[in-house]
């Protein structure tokens, strides 16, 4: 009796183990062999089989032959098995997947075939039984050092390689997803939108966003290639040699964003690719006094303009470019032509040669007329009397206002003269008129009955 209750329980144990056997056979994959069936997936071969998130179909549905074919002769040791479809595991992924479509560009392992070579075959942790996940995949053929820099684009930081290129096959070169600036415009809408209703682009841009930008890290913001203007400076050679050369710079190029401060770097409606129309530009700048590197104030320009209602020529224009070179000069004030900063000046036709890109030249050269000038006393040509001296011949801003004033022809009310501002009382009349400056005292002048100034 004692013999038979000892028994039991090994019985029991046997029980179990046969039914797991079968189950386990019903339920995962086998093969059958000379009339024997083998099982894939048991605690001691192939136990990890199928557990993973995500599982390749054949391996769910037990069909392992799907891919390995018919077990090859016969033997106990299952590290000797052999598959019919051992030797052509380049031509397995087809059996069940569509090619892909013939594209231009085709990524290496799908040239050659090596689909096992991203993703696993039987499973894995990742969609789409990828080998690893994000660029820990691309990373394993490619250089790490892409991401480098201190500003990384934002799809390459999360491991998004595959929003620009397609892991496949693609019709552009790196397999990108699309050609130039509709790849970028892709997430940067409100940029395209921009870009396309633009009348001015910059040709870069039109060409490919790369130009300027890396499109996987950089060492400065945006995944520039450099700053401005040292990038701005590697298309624009001429440029550089007029800025670098230049004897008065201005502060918009040597200061905060450099050439950004005033140009769009990708698209404008404005010549240029201006940021703002040209005369509110610049007053964006020049709405307060400013100091030049001299020590010296530069006029609110913006408040000077709202208090004098008779504009020069240009600035009714708003073109201040007209007188001065944005982007540096030889002249003070940025000026393109000579212009005399000072009160007194010999006279020289070309000390004014600023004035004479617009104004007749021919005022200053004779002492007599009734046509060239209305600054006159009879035919007493007052212009040629003010500036034609040897030693102190008046300029032009010794009665001109360049910018704008209150009176007609831009006159001024009063004159810089070194720490002084004396008056010029100047008064129109219909055919003439009169000042009475700190320099002389009151005269007169009348075009048809010449004044007495004795």
């Amino acid at each position: 009796m004692k013999t038979e209750l000892h028994r039991a329980p090994i019985l029991c144990v046997c029980l179990i183990i046969g039914s797991i056997f079968y189950l386990v056979r019903d339920i995962y994959p086998q093969q059958k062999t000379d009339g024997r069936t083998v099982a894939c997936i048991t605690a001691a071969c192939h136990a990890s089989m199928g557990k993973d998130a995500y599982v390749h179909r054949p391996v769910t549905e037990g069909e392992c032959t799907a891919c390995h074919g018919e077990l090859q002769g016969h033997s106990d040791n299952p590290k000797k098995h052999k598959f019919e479809r051992a030797k052509n595991l380049d031509k397995i992924c087809y059996l069940c997947h569509e090619r892909f479509e013939a594209k231009k560009f085709i990524h290496v392992p799908v040239k050659e075939e090596e689909c096992i070579a991203c993703h696993n075959p039987h499973g894995s942790p990742y969609r789409f039984q990828l080998v690893a996940q994000g660029s820990a995949l691309c990373f394993q053929c490619h250089e790490e050092g892409l991401l480098s820099g201190n500003y990384v684009h934002g799809p390459a930081a999360a491991g998004g390689c595959i929003a620009c290129h397609d892991p496949h096959a693609a019709d552009y070169a790196k397999n990108l997803k699309e050609d130039g600036p509709e790849l970028c415009f892709a997430c940067h809408s409100e940029m395209g939108a921009e870009f396309r209703s633009a009348k001015v682009i910059h040709k870069p841009v039109a060409e490919n966003c790369l130009n300027c930008h890396n499109p996987h890290s950089g060492r400065k913001k945006f995944m520039l290639g450099d700053e401005a203007p040292t990038l701005c400076f590697k298309c624009h050679e001429e440029k550089k040699e007029w800025i670098m050369n230049a004897e008065v710079q201005h502060g918009a190029l040597i200061t905060g964003n450099s050439c950004l401060n005033c140009h769009n770097p990708h698209s404008s409606n404005i010549e240029k690719r201006l940021s703002m129309a040209p005369l509110d530009l610049c007053l964006s700048c020049h709405d307060k006094e400013l100091k030049t590197p001299d020590g010296k104030l530069l006029t609110n320009m913006k408040k000077l303009l709202e208090e004098n209602k008779d504009h020069h020529g240009p600035i009714r224009q708003k073109n201040c470019a007209g007188c001065h070179n944005p982007h540096g000069s030889h002249e003070f004030r940025l000026l393109k032509e000579k212009y005399p900063s000072s009160f007194y000046t010999p006279y020289r036709i070309e000390n004014f040669e600023l004035c004479f890109k617009c104004h007749e030249e021919e005022i200053l050269q004779h002492p007599a007329t009734t046509k060239l000038t209305d600054f006159r006393n009879g035919e007493n040509n007052l212009h040629f009397k003010h500036i034609n001296k040897p030693d102190k011949g008046r300029t032009c801003r010794a009665c001109h206002e360049t910018h704008a004033s209150n009176h007609p022809k831009h006159i001024r009310d009063s004159v810089p003269f070194g720490k002084w501002e004396f008056p010029l009382n100047y008064v129109k009349t219909e055919t003439g008129g009169s000042c009475s400056p700190g320099c002389h005292e009151l005269r007169k002048y009348d075009r048809l009955n010449a004044a007495d100034n004795k």
